[in-house]
């Protein structure tokens, strides 16, 4: 039992057990050194970039959702830490404000009674809660993990958070303040793309995307609606995008990219959309498929989960293969086949990085992101549902 022992004592944020058992009678071998309890070993100071953050539903106890960090060089003792994240948590990193953010709601009799939703900051060091802003009116958009229901703006002092009752809204607050500035209605749009300064943009239901500067009380100053930027019926969108620089490429159902700028107060569609392609070996065709089912390398490459069983309804199923493309050429550069059918898809910001994917049945794999070779996997050891990756910055 020595190992549980020892992952218990170097597994970050969580307790070390006392030693289990003395030597055997007769033995000669000394007995296991008492332990000091808790004993909790605190995180470096500058996280390495091998490190990655999962979001972890945990579907099976939703209550008892978390957020851990993950080094995914490490074959035998990958789990780091450990961060609470309750009932369909979302989460925010911040190596500028050197805290973790998660939005979360208890009940006050774990799964009924008084709800209370809130932001609570973790300090990256220790992980340690270091405080909370309490959400009114409970109206947290609780949803399986996206990354856009709970943004930053005005350079990380501000948080915005989705809402969803079912009307839809985004509360905006001062996270210095440790205060609730104002919400704002966002009928027929959701999820949250930070844009400009001190703004956000929303897809919409009718196609359209709509874009709000904010002022210096957190309310709307401008706005605009630009329609038409997707075609819902044949072309939908997948809601969360590859960030390169402030460009967001989001990428539809049937593998056509869209780039949009967010560097402006106004969304602006950056001109010609393109195709992934396909390939042989589908049946009945390639498409993209996962929950975080793009992402994008330092270089701005873009990594995409794609299902050669591709059809009505199968986008997310997750995918077999990632097709690695340049949006400056709109051209496939590479395909990497994975080792099981996996749904979400990060790469690290290694000087060599390494392209990290979570498979449907949770164990994490790690490939080198310039070959596409294989290097570990982490079993299904750090998660039970690894739904959202953050690479370490």
């Amino acid at each position: 039992m020595r190992w549980f022992a020892r992952l218990c004592s170097t597994a970050l944020g969580v307790a070390a057990l006392p030693a289990l058992a003395g030597a055997a009678p007769g033995t000669g071998t000394a007995p296991l050194p008492e332990e000091t309890i808790p004993s909790v070993t605190p995180l470096p100071a500058q996280w390495p970039k091998s490190w990655v953050l999962i979001n972890d539903l945990n579907f099976n106890a939703i209550v008892d959702g978390r957020v851990v960090v993950v080094d995914t060089a490490s074959a035998d003792h990958p789990l780091k830490a450990i961060v609470r994240s309750a009932q369909f948590g979302n989460s925010l990193y911040s190596a500028k404000r050197h805290e973790i953010l998660t939005a979360e709601t208890f009940y006050s009799r774990l799964t009924r009674g008084e709800r209370t939703d809130a932001i609570t900051f973790w300090d990256m060091k220790d992980l340690k809660p270091k405080g909370e802003i309490v959400l009114p009116g409970g109206k947290r958009q609780l949803s399986v993990v996206y990354p856009h229901l709970f943004q930053f703006t005005n350079d990380e002092k501000w948080a915005l958070v989705a809402n969803f009752t079912p009307a839809q809204s985004v509360t905006v607050v001062d996270l210095d303040a440790r205060k609730v500035l104002n919400e704002i209605d966002l009928p027929g749009c959701s999820q949250i793309y930070p844009t400009g300064p001190r703004g956000f943009s929303s897809l919409c239901a009718d196609g359209s995307i709509f874009s709000a500067t904010l002022d210096a009380q957190g309310k709307v100053a401008t706005s605009k609606t630009i329609k038409a930027v997707q075609d819902i019926d044949n072309q939908p969108l997948f809601s969360n995008p590859a960030t390169v620089g402030q460009t967001a490429w989001f990428i539809s159902q049937k593998g056509m990219l869209q780039g949009f700028d967010l560097s402006g107060d106004v969304a602006k569609v950056i001109p010609g959309s393109f195709s992934v392609g396909n390939a042989p070996g589908a049946a009945p065709e390639w498409r993209p498929s996962g929950w975080q089912v793009i992402n994008s390398d330092a270089a701005g490459r873009l990594y995409v989960l794609m299902n050669p069983a591709g059809k009505e309804g199968s986008h997310k199923d997750g995918g077999t293969e990632v097709w690695v493309i340049d949006p400056a050429k709109k051209a496939r550069v590479a395909r990497i086949a994975l080792k099981g059918q996996s749904i979400a898809v990060a790469v690290t910001r290694e000087a060599q990085p390494h392209m990290v994917v979570s498979r449907a049945d949770g164990a994490i794999d790690v490939y080198d992101a310039a070959s596409g070779a294989f290097v570990r996997s982490l079993g299904a050891t750090v998660a039970f549902n690894p739904m959202v990756i953050t690479p370490v910055e």
